[in-house]
């Protein structure tokens, strides 16, 4: 019985995290695919993504508040399953502000972030699944190291997507609509750095 409620925490933190990997593809495909008139569906969907991922982090708080036992930390519990659910609330947010600020059409580079989250989305999925055996893991600092890799090519991208912005763009309200997309997507992907790096330190406590 203890071996299965130990599974209950790393099997809803993969499910979590496969809400983020749809968030992130809805995301990518909607703004590769653009069509400002169709935002609203795209974001009752991505939306939908976001629900799900509350209501399995609801369930498994849930659970921990009843446990007697738990395979790691409380804490460490409770803030994974709060960085997992602020990545799947960011990933939202970029494409509320993409409807909030009219945006019309879409930067190219912003796309090569849009990839870029997609990518290190999928690193903490596998990063979870190493997880539920991290005492035996001979592949999770891998990931954890990509994860970590990814972070850091999206902050270069960042910092280029400004620049260009400032300096091929002489419209104020182009500047400050598309500065605001282009920090809620780097702040997507230090959600999930944030959410490795948690891991890491359960890594290093317990073993």
């Amino acid at each position: 019985m203890a071996k299965k409620q130990d599974a209950y925490y790393f099997d809803t933190f993969v499910s979590c995290v496969d809400c983020a990997c749809n968030a992130a593809k809805i995301l990518n495909d909607t703004l590769t695919s653009f069509d400002a008139g169709s935002l609203k569906v795209q974001l009752s969907v991505i939306h939908a993504e976001e629900h799900a991922a509350d209501s399995k982090k609801h369930e498994l708080l849930e659970a921990l508040a009843k446990a007697f036992i738990t395979p790691i930390e409380r804490e460490d519990i409770l803030q994974l399953s709060q960085n997992i659910d602020e990545m799947v609330d960011k990933i939202e947010d970029v494409l509320m502000r993409v409807y909030c600020n009219n945006i019309t059409v879409i930067r190219p580079d912003a796309l090569e972030m849009s990839k870029i989250l997609m990518e290190c989305c999928h690193e903490v999925r596998a990063l979870m699944v190493e997880f539920a055996d991290f005492k035996h893991s001979k592949h999770l600092r891998e990931h954890v190291i990509a994860i970590n890799s990814l972070e850091e090519k999206a902050d270069a991208q960042y910092m280029e997507c400004l620049h260009n912005l400032h300096t091929n763009s002489k419209d104020a309200i182009e500047i400050i609509a598309w500065h605001e997309v282009y920090t809620f997507l780097e702040q997507c992907i230090d959600a999930c750095e944030h959410a490795a790096d948690v891991v890491e330190s359960v890594v290093m406590k317990n073993t």
